[in-house]
């Protein structure tokens, strides 16, 4: 961990001075000449993700000036700890205001790397912080973000549908959670077809992974993540360059454990039921095949359009199940459609929600949050386009247009009218770099709906 919780901050600690560009010009008039020279001349204005050593009277490094676009953004520090020398900084007095909460996770997520493979070639640099509670929220949601972050990342060779399972229970034992799974051919036993379907061509098992926690007295939440370890595309086969990234096609049920470990982490007032189909949809000579119809939980035949549109497929019967409980709330995440990536790009997920409120609130607070999410419409009359004349449904769209709303369409089939359900298509990929967000594996939308949670529950 590269930020230190103290109850004294060491006196040799070398100070950061936060500024944007309206508070540098504000502070610059203040500032020794020797040290306001000595910006101007290295061209420091405050501008976001800059910054400037500044020599002490020794000639040693005597204090640093970091521009961030304003007090509360989320990765405010994240350009500093990969560039910054080694040694222990601290937050100085004169400057923004930084919250705690904002320096723990933005500078935790500029120290961000993914070192399992290739070591890192140097340690980051690190803050030292007064204990609190707002910089352990900070660093808790870091946390949050680095493990969904790592089991993105994880080639498909080590985290195929068992390790994510292991992975899953080590969140569950981290918090008190209990843990199961259905594997295999108990699938069938247990009435989960159509993942035993997705699956069952892959030399490795795949399974329903179940977590539950907390009170019985609460409202219960269901998250719901797609768990394909390695997405081949099936029989329908991926080109070499659609295949080269499918190790993150468990993006969306290595989010839902980020977003269920805070959900636990901060205790909040929730029974929480986690359900992950896990699966790697493969190709042998049992392969489920374009043509094909399989049944589900809900009882409704799905023909198989395309077996590359196989996340919809597993996740029919996990929305089936969570929605037997009768939760207050069903949240899926899924990296579910390139259609998705088409219309809104790598950066922002889609949203999908019966209830335009709760996407406009959802929207606000991601932008407000800089953890965005756009609302896009399940859209009644293109329910013709994923009708199936030998089943009750097929798991492609007639054509290629509004891709991603065919999926959702095709989800809320398996989610009561009545349901209360979000369904989010995210990327969980940084395909460029930016300050704490490396390319890479990413945490998409966890942080927004963390806050959505605690301000609808705990009122």
């Amino acid at each position: 961990m590269t930020v230190q919780l103290k109850n004294n901050v060491p006196a040799g600690a070398i100070a950061i001075t936060v500024v944007d560009r309206a508070a540098f010009q504000a502070l610059s008039a203040r500032l020794p000449t020797p040290t306001r020279h000595w910006l101007a001349a290295n061209g420091f204005k405050g501008a976001p993700d800059s910054f400037c050593l500044v020599p002490g009277a020794d000639g040693k490094l005597g204090q640093v000036f970091a521009g961030v676009a304003h007090a509360a953004h989320p990765f405010a520090l994240a350009a500093l700890p990969q560039a910054l020398p080694e040694g222990v900084y601290r937050l100085a007095q004169d400057g923004l205001g930084l919250s705690a909460e904002q320096a723990a996770l933005s500078w935790e997520l500029g120290a961000y790397q993914f070192d399992l493979y290739k070591p890192r070639r140097r340690a980051p640099a690190t803050l030292a912080l007064p204990d609190g509670a707002d910089a352990q929220r900070g660093l808790a949601q870091a946390a949050a973000i680095i493990a969904t972050r790592d089991l993105v990342n994880t080639p498909a060779e080590h985290m195929g549908p068992a390790e994510l399972a292991a992975a899953a229970k080590m969140v569950a034992k981290q918090h008190g959670a209990t843990f199961t799974e259905i594997v295999g051919d108990a699938l069938l036993k247990k009435n989960f077809p159509a993942i035993h379907a997705v699956g069952r061509a892959s030399t490795r098992a795949p399974r329903l992974i179940e977590l539950n926690w907390g009170k019985a007295r609460d409202p219960l939440l269901t998250i719901v993540g797609k768990g394909v370890c390695f997405d081949t595309g099936g029989l329908d086969i991926k080109p070499a360059d659609g295949m080269r990234q499918m190790k993150k096609d468990m993006g969306g049920a290595a989010n839902a454990l980020g977003l269920a470990a805070l959900v636990m982490a901060f205790k909040l007032p929730l029974r929480l039921q986690v359900l992950i189909p896990a699966v790697e949809n493969a190709i042998a000579g049992n392969a489920y095949r374009p043509g094909d119809v399989i049944k589900t939980r809900k009882g409704l035949h799905i023909e198989i359009g395309n077996t590359d549109a196989e996340g919809r497929v597993v996740l029919s019967d996990a929305l089936a199940y969570a929605s037997e409980g009768k939760p207050e709330l069903i949240i899926d995440l899924a990296t579910l459609t390139g259609a998705a990536r088409v219309a809104l790009g790598a950066q922002l997920p889609a949203l999908f929600s019966k209830h335009f409120d709760t996407a406009r609130d959802l929207v606000d607070l991601g932008l407000k949050l800089d953890d965005p999410m756009w609302h896009m419409p399940l859209w009644a009359p293109y329910q013709s386009g994923i009708e199936s004349s030998i089943g009750d449904i097929v798991n492609t769209g007639k054509s290629a247009l509004a891709g991603a709303i065919n999926a959702a369409l095709f989800l809320e089939y398996f989610v009561p009218e009545n349901q209360d359900w979000l369904h989010i298509d995210l990327f969980a990929w940084n395909d460029t770099a930016r300050a704490g967000r490396p390319i890479g594996g990413e945490a998409q939308t966890i942080r927004t709906l963390l806050a959505y949670l605690e301000q609808r529950f705990t009122r």
